[in-house]
């Protein structure tokens, strides 16, 4: 089952996501993982540390696939 990950704001940065969840234990390891091609945004292999990432995006890692999604409106 994917996890769902609420993005407060208009994105959120891939290294910092793969923190937050708890995917990767520090924002060095994350850096390290994403620049082997470990981590697939879409479908397609992402290297950039800090992309940007938005609601309705998938992110797969470690067998794990996480799903953004926007904040609800106040």
């Amino acid at each position: 089952m994917p996890i769902r990950f609420e993005i407060r704001g208009e994105f959120i940065q891939l290294d910092q996501l793969l923190k937050t969840t708890g995917l990767c234990h520090s924002g060095g390891y994350a850096h390290a993982e994403i620049a082997a091609g470990k981590v697939q945004v879409d479908g397609l292999v992402e290297t950039r540390k800090r992309a940007k990432l938005r609601p309705g995006q998938r992110i797969a890692y470690a067998a794990e696939i996480i799903e953004l999604v926007g904040a609800p409106l106040p």
